[in-house]
């Protein structure tokens, strides 16, 4: 194989060649893969930290769900507590006034007892006065004897 000058010219075009490309191109295209390399990591890490961030939202919302849920039962429960309580309260106000209302017709039933009795001393005593004269034969005089109707009646 000769060297010639076409072999010599060759070599020093791509000598030149070589030489304005990593001069002029190169640099341009190295810092755009570069830059865009920057760019590339700076969306992963913001893709890790948006996912990390989610997970994070996810386990709070996951936390606060749980937490409402059991204040929710805790709610329920306590208004569950509460219905209890009223209705046993409102069942010893019930015995209370039944009691009440039981006491009030018992004394009014034995104040119309004793009416009743009055009423039928008075009755038995007339009675037993209205027989008495007509045994007699005469009118007996009431007031004279108040005393012994008095104790007539006291005895029934």
């Amino acid at each position: 194989m000769d060297i010639n000058a076409t072999l010599i010219g060759q070599l020093l075009s791509l000598a030149l060649f070589v030489w304005f490309c990593m001069k002029f191109v190169w640099p341009p295209i190295t810092a755009a893969l570069a830059q865009r390399q920057q760019k590339i990591e700076a969306g992963l890490n913001a893709a890790e930290k948006a996912q990390q961030s989610l997970n994070d939202a996810q386990a709070q919302v996951a936390q606060e769900m749980t937490e409402a849920k059991k204040k929710a039962a805790e709610l329920i429960e306590q208004a569950n507590k509460r219905a209890v309580l009223m209705i046993e309260e409102a069942k010893h106000q019930a015995q209370i006034e039944a009691a009440r209302v039981k006491a009030a017709a018992d004394a009014e039933l034995e104040l119309e007892v004793g009416r009743a009795r009055d009423a039928l001393r008075a009755q038995v005593a007339e009675l037993a006065v209205t027989g008495a004269s007509k045994i007699l034969g005469r009118e007996v005089d009431a007031a004279r004897h108040a005393a012994m109707l008095a104790e007539l009646a006291e005895q029934l």
